[in-house]
């Protein structure tokens, strides 16, 4: 490895940084920067792939520095959101119609969470069967067997766990250790702290006006406080979705992706697929499925890059009350509901796939109408706790080939691609939270149409 190849690497990176932030000086829109980040970080990705290979150690040496700047802002992120989910969810309920619509909004959001969930498996189904994707057909490594056998391990570990356990472990029984983000659904648990809190504070503005006042201060401060840190962060989106795409494109395997490519292509076609249910949603609740795309394109690049729909949360909120008009307390309750329930991409189109791919090897027809019935109501009901980080694709996966007693261990065939895939998975995951946000506030009738349609540039999320 040399030493000057890497310091030549990372001045590469830091000249691509200085371009975003003279962009970012002369007033250049938030958009545009984000676009820019986009196809400066593949084209650095390509360039260094092409000089030293996807393994090269002095690649490798160089993506240490490039995840400063790319997980360094993923981190940022993910250090707001619990304090960003607590808060505003708190702050929601100072408003009078959340306190009479909570329900109905909860209700709205979850059903169309787990709704679309189903939808998403049985379209995972179609491509799947439609590609004849056969598990049995792929020739393992020694990465895919060992990722076999970690999955195996992990079923092994849930399946000592029965369905209400998992239910019931939603429940928080330590909002503070929830507040940490310790468990695979703390996000779930800090709603439900929220959630109480503020129904106390409905309770005490009843009886004790004066002292409620005096809470809803406090909460209203420590509410914009913590909204304009979101912002501060939220200004580093370009200089991070840069980073993050020239370490992906970097490090690819591009022969895997080639070798597995009508895995990717079927993958794909199902994630499209279900992003256009998404639209079609949109447009069932009289809205233009064309602004909603321009409306969220940032956030959604984002989540493709980033592959983390809990570093997506500060933007996909921001973006839900800024740009689509929808109520702060809805929005967040859809976002953060759609971290660990419901998620599209990870929890639907993703297990069903697999279950469809794995069926074959133990001889089992996917497409026997027994057979899909029960993947789609198992995929939907084991949507519920799947983590809105790293893995959860795979937990969700873990779930259903147990529940419907196939071989965990064929699902480490697709490894080599993972991430590839996942990319688009996430980017789904946040566009289902989105479309139950808008479905809710339509419902209730507090969407505000004229945000939703007003001008994109005057709508900046990085202000």
């Amino acid at each position: 490895m040399n030493t000057w190849w890497v310091f030549g690497n990372v001045a590469a990176l830091l000249v691509l940084v200085g371009i975003l932030f003279y962009m970012q000086r002369r007033h250049v829109s938030f958009s545009k920067r984000v676009f820019a980040g986009l196809g400066l970080g593949i084209a650095l990705g390509v360039g260094l792939h092409l000089l030293y290979g996807a393994e090269s150690e002095t690649l490798g040496r160089s993506v240490e520095w490039f995840n400063i700047i790319g997980t360094g802002y993923v981190r940022f992120l993910q250090m707001i959101v619990m304090p960003l989910v607590f808060i505003s969810i708190l702050a929601a309920f100072t408003k009078v119609t959340t306190g009479k619509n909570f329900g109905k909004t909860a209700a709205l959001i979850l059903g169309t969470l787990i709704g679309t969930t189903a939808i998403a498996a049985a379209i995972g189904i179609i491509s799947a069967s439609g590609f004849g994707l056969d598990a049995s057909d792929i020739v393992q490594g020694s990465a895919e067997t060992e990722r076999g056998l970690a999955m195996e391990q992990q079923s092994a570990d849930v399946a000592d766990r029965s369905l209400p356990q998992q239910i019931t472990e939603l429940i928080p029984s330590n909002p503070f250790l929830d507040l940490t983000g310790a468990r695979p659904t703390s996000t779930i648990g800090v709603v439900i702290f929220a959630a109480f809190l503020g129904v106390a504070y409905l309770g005490i503005a009843r009886k004790e006006p004066e002292t409620a006042g005096m809470i809803k201060k406090g909460i209203d401060a420590i509410y914009a406080l913590v909204m304009r840190v979101v912002k501060l962060i939220l200004r580093l989106t370009p200089y991070g979705i840069l980073a993050i795409m020239a370490r992906t494109v970097a490090t690819s395997d591009f022969g895997a992706i080639v070798n597995l490519g009508k895995f990717v292509l079927a993958s794909y076609v199902a994630l499209i697929a279900m992003f256009a249910v998404h639209l079609i949603i949109v447009a069932l609740n009289g809205l233009n499925p064309v602004t909603y795309v321009k409306k969220t394109a940032e956030t959604l690049l984002f989540a493709f890059t980033s592959r983390s729909s809990a570093g997506a949360l500060p933007l996909n909120i921001k973006t839900q009350t800024d740009r689509l008009g929808i109520p702060d307390a809805t929005a967040n309750f859809a976002g953060s509901f759609g971290l660990s329930i419901g998620q599209n991409g990870c929890a639907g189109v993703y297990p069903a796939m697999l279950a469809v791919m794995i069926a074959p090897s133990v001889g089992i027809n996917p497409l026997e109408p027994g057979f899909i019935a029960t993947l789609i109501l198992i995929t939907a009901i084991s949507s519920f706790g799947v983590a809105g980080v790293g893995g959860g694709a795979t937990f969700a996966a873990i779930l259903v080939l147990s529940a419907m007693n196939l071989p965990v261990a064929l699902a480490g065939v697709l490894i080599s691609v993972e991430p590839l895939i996942d990319m688009g998975r996430t980017a789904l995951n946040v566009s289902g939270s989105m479309t139950a946000s808008v479905t809710a506030a339509s419902a209730n009738k507090e969407l505000d149409r004229d945000v939703f349609n007003g001008s994109l540039e005057a709508q900046p999320i990085d202000a």
